[in-house]
């Protein structure tokens, strides 16, 4: 089924930035929120986000007026109908998403596809209860969408082909990179980046660098635009305890994704990050990083004598980081969770990340990944059990 009107529910700022790129992409759009009053503040909002984008050369002004002009706040579902293709963009509550679902199923036909922006629930359960269940997808967007490209195509367990097709269509015409993901913990792009933040406090809990010192290292050394720390300061301490928690449960307590005790106890402080001034760094008045050197090092590099450069500690600290990107690749390679390109694209996109996992993979190469995690293995635990797949490489 060709789309031509796409319905958006949930006129937060995810539901607002989605509702704006499917404009752009010459889609009729309606937008419903179920709060009184919030779609039509929110249409506002984004027809002002609209003349923001054009002043600043995103695209034209003639762009922006036939996009605004496409977006119409709903006060009921039932305006939603005749959109071949519907987005949830609802708070992450399971019955609240099935409930929108059989909704729409009633106002929508038959045929239209229902996509889930969902982030921590699994789309399968989703659809559970949902009439023709093989219509229901996962379109999980990166915040803020008008500003990431990517868009991850979730398969639930009973998606068409047909669905998966008219949702990747979308996602292409709203200007993303679609990428197609298995319906498990964390999809493709959060699955892949825990690593970056887990092991980064692991080395904190060590003693091995300060959280300034590990930041350093990693942008310097690794290419990384921001630090582990001064990422998990942004999204705030207490939001990225609870993905890691939830981590932690849908995957069975798998021993590397545990939370670690020294963001708990953090959390417990009060210390949430920039939202509150202090996190693993403070942010108080005149508190700012300064620039980093050149010190004319090529990253992402794992050579000795540029890291030197960097920090004693950089040889202990890079080497562990990207010896547990490279196994949860492979840990993400055995079940099939995406293609080896689209895990590569979806950190890119999705994290900004200077190259995707499986090129630090290469990086590292499988012997040193392998004999390191082993080492550790051995002196801290199974959080660094090497994956089968890197094992059979070394």
């Amino acid at each position: 089924m060709s789309v031509a009107r796409v319905g958006v529910v949930g006129a937060g700022t995810m539901g607002r930035g989605i509702a704006q790129i499917a404009a752009l992409g010459g889609y009729e759009t309606v937008l419903y929120d179920p709060m009184p009053g919030v779609a039509e503040t929110a249409t506002e909002e984004l027809r002002k986000a609209l003349e923001k984008g054009a002043s600043r050369g995103r695209w034209s002004e003639g762009d922006a007026e036939a996009a605004a002009q496409r977006v119409q706040p709903a006060e009921g579902i039932e305006q939603m109908a005749g959109a071949e293709l519907a987005i949830e963009a609802a708070p992450e509550r399971l019955e609240l998403k099935r409930d929108i679902f059989n909704q729409l199923a009633e106002t929508l036909g038959a045929e239209a596809t229902l996509a889930s922006n969902t982030s921590s629930l699994r789309v399968s359960e989703i659809a559970e209860g949902v009439p023709q269940p093989e219509r229901v997808v996962g379109m999980h967007f990166f915040n803020p969408p008008p500003l990431m490209k990517l868009v991850e195509i979730v398969a639930a367990e009973h998606s068409s082909e047909q669905a998966l097709a008219a949702a990747t269509e979308v996602g292409e015409r709203m200007g993303r990179t679609p990428i197609r993901a298995k319906d498990s913990p964390g999809f493709v792009a959060n699955r892949l980046a825990r690593p970056f933040s887990l092991e980064s406090l692991r080395i904190l809990g060590d003693g091995i660098a300060d959280a300034a010192t590990i930041d350093r290292i990693v942008r310097l050394g690794g290419g990384f635009r921001m630090g582990p720390f001064e990422l998990l300061d942004l999204i705030g301490l207490d939001v990225n305890l609870e993905i890691a928690r939830s981590f932690f449960a849908q995957g069975g307590e798998v021993e590397r994704w545990r939370p670690s005790p020294i963001q708990e106890q953090l959390v417990a402080e009060g210390k949430l990050g920039r939202k509150s001034d202090h996190g693993y760094h403070d942010y108080g008045e005149g508190n700012h990083r300064e620039p980093d050197p050149d010190l004319g090092i090529e990253t992402p590099t794992l050579d000795p004598e540029q890291l030197a450069k960097i920090d004693p500690a950089a040889e202990q600290v890079l080497p562990r980081l990207i010896a547990q990107i490279a196994n949860e690749a492979a840990f993400a390679l055995e079940e099939e969770i995406a293609s080896p390109e689209d895990m590569d694209t979806a950190m890119k996109l999705g994290f900004n990340w200077p190259v995707g996992p499986l090129e630090f993979a290469e990086l590292i190469g499988p012997d040193r990944a392998a004999d390191l995690l082993e080492s550790l293995q051995e002196e801290n635990g199974d959080a660094y059990a090497p994956a089968p797949r890197l094992s059979a490489m070394a």
